[in-house]
């Protein structure tokens, strides 16, 4: 991005400008906690499963953060962001509204997502102890993944990736403020950008708001979401099918792992995607790590032995 699209993305986005620039310069990385069954299909099919939020751990994921939106949008905190826009571009908030209700539906329930954690040096070699009770079953696996993929701007595979906030309603309202002070102080910065580029980039703002927001009691999971509204950005690079997920059918939309460097979009490929694995707490743990070993090995990655750690962390 140039220094314009920068101070733009900082503008509309700070929370997630500021995640991101931690990822360009090496002060983050990603690990995916998932059982041993969908590790194998990872990368054996160099694919990742994106489900529906209606089918994630907490139902109520998406409408948290819709309830949020909506009451910092309707009061005081969205007061001076809503002027200012009206102001410079009459009727601009009366059509951001409209075009937000008629997508809201579609992020309710036809939004798509993977989702994988921030991962700490130190977990390298045992992972992290509500992760594995959360999402490690009897036989976990954790994936962790070289940034390089997640560092770059494209819209290569129109998936896009966003941290998760972990916010109170009374955090939500104060950080909304906050960011409606800031576009309200920065006309010069977004006039030029043009009535329809501004509305855009507001609904993108709110429709982020409202998938990426959660409540502070899961805060410890510090997730990352890779975000498809297939509605909203149609591709053929994202295909869909039905498959069976904990003996549940449902509609997936598969990330095939590849790259696009033409787009701008590389490090998607299972060599040099996965940088380690670490095979959780599970009855046989060392047969396990032989089996991703081989894997790794089939997906072309030279040194897979010293790339596959067993946890010894003690749960059962």
């Amino acid at each position: 991005m140039n220094d314009v699209e920068e101070q733009l993305a900082a503008l509309f986005f700070p929370y997630a400008t500021k995640k991101q620039n931690d990822v360009r310069n090496g002060r983050t990385r990603f690990v995916h906690y998932t059982t041993a069954e969908a590790a194998v299909g990872i990368i054996r099919n160099r694919e990742v499963w994106m489900r529906r939020t209606t089918t994630m751990n907490d139902y109520m994921e998406v409408e948290y953060g819709f309830e949020c939106l909506n009451a910092a949008y309707k009061g005081e905190a969205a007061a001076k962001m809503k002027a200012a826009l009206d102001e410079e571009f009459p009727g601009t908030c009366e059509e951001l509204e409209s075009k937000f209700n008629l997508w809201l539906p579609s992020f309710r329930s036809e939004t798509y997502v993977t989702c994988i954690s921030e991962h700490d040096d130190n977990e390298d070699g045992i992972g992290r102890l509500s992760m594995w009770r959360a999402y490690g079953s009897t036989a976990g696996v954790a994936i962790v993944l070289n940034s390089t993929a997640f560092a770059t701007a494209s819209d290569a595979i129109r998936a896009y990736t966003s941290p998760v906030a972990y916010l109170s309603s009374a955090q939500f309202y104060r950080e909304f403020g906050l960011v409606s002070e800031g576009i309200a102080n920065s006309r010069e910065l977004w006039r030029d950008l043009g009535q329809e580029n501004v509305i855009d980039a507001v609904f993108q703002m709110m429709r982020f708001s409202t998938v990426c927001t959660k409540h502070p009691g899961f805060h410890e999971e510090r997730e990352w979401r890779i975000i498809h509204t297939p509605a909203l950005e149609a591709t053929d690079r994202l295909p869909s099918n039905v498959e069976v997920v904990r003996g549940i059918p449902q509609c997936v939309h598969k990330i095939p792992l590849r790259n696009y460097p033409d787009e701008g979009f590389v490090g998607a490929e299972v060599p040099e995607l996965i940088e380690r694995i670490i095979i959780g707490p599970a009855v046989d743990a060392w047969s396990m790590r032989d089996a991703f070993v081989r894997l790794l090995e089939d997906a072309g990655t030279t040194d897979a032995g010293s790339r596959v750690v067993v946890s010894d962390i003690p749960l059962r």
